[in-house]
């Protein structure tokens, strides 16, 4: 009978692997679940910490027009990320908080904490092949990982820049491991008029965002688990 013999450390080892198996494949399930879902009201009555990616060119200019509409009072302390070679978008996210400042009553709480700006290595460069961003890609992610668990904010707003998609999957991994639920929502360009961009692509098709907008028709008919808004800005 010894050809039957099982060695109870080979047993164990399997039977914990199988365990880490199910616990994942369960923890999945249960984040799919509730992504996208209200937990319920007592999260609208305080402040919610909000990270804000912004992006080079016309994306922290849609990125600034879509924070026009939203109740500040709701959405702070806010943080703003962009990349540290963007020289530009920061420094308009600051112009923009000043303008709040300088309108408390109607759009800034005399109780709210002043914003934080912060840089974050950019996983890939305007032309760089996709091929290399790969390793710039690994970098930022572990940049990011750090700026998620240093914030963990309970909101991401983002839109396309390439620096989104690394904080949004941390983000996700910091959800995943129950630090924080933080909830991701993603609004792909209005210069998207029938294809993603490589972000929104990536955001998408890993279930990253709680909810993911788009502006034209056509995109909603190609991609039918987004969000159609109409034209936000």
């Amino acid at each position: 009978m010894e050809g039957w013999y099982i060695d109870p450390g080979y047993f164990n080892f399997h039977l914990f692997t199988m365990s880490i198996f199910v616990f994942v494949l369960l923890r999945f399930s249960y984040i799919y679940y509730w992504t996208g879902r209200p937990f319920g009201q007592s999260s609208t009555r305080c402040s919610l910490k909000t990270l804000i990616v912004l992006g080079s060119g016309g994306h922290t200019a849609e990125m600034l027009n879509l924070l026009v509409v939203l109740d500040m009072d709701k959405f702070g302390p806010r943080i703003y990320v962009a990349a540290e070679t963007d020289n530009m978008s920061l420094e308009k996210a600051g112009v923009f908080e000043n303008k709040l400042m300088a309108d408390r009553e109607k759009n800034y709480s005399k109780n709210s904490e002043h914003p934080k700006f912060m840089k974050i290595y950019r996983s890939r460069e305007v032309g760089q092949s996709y091929v290399t961003s790969i390793g710039t890609t690994l970098i930022a992610a572990a940049h990011a990982l750090w700026i998620i668990f240093k914030v963990q904010p309970q909101v991401v707003i983002c839109n396309v820049p390439g620096t989104c998609f690394p904080l949004c999957l941390c983000a996700y991994f910091l959800k995943f491991v129950g630090l924080r639920w933080c909830s991701i929502f993603y609004v792909e360009s209005i210069a998207r008029v029938r294809r993603l961009s490589l972000s929104g692509m990536l955001v998408y098709k890993l279930h990253l965002a709680d909810q993911f907008f788009v502006q034209w028709p056509q995109l909603y008919k190609e991609y039918p688990s987004a969000k159609y808004v109409g034209r936000l800005m």
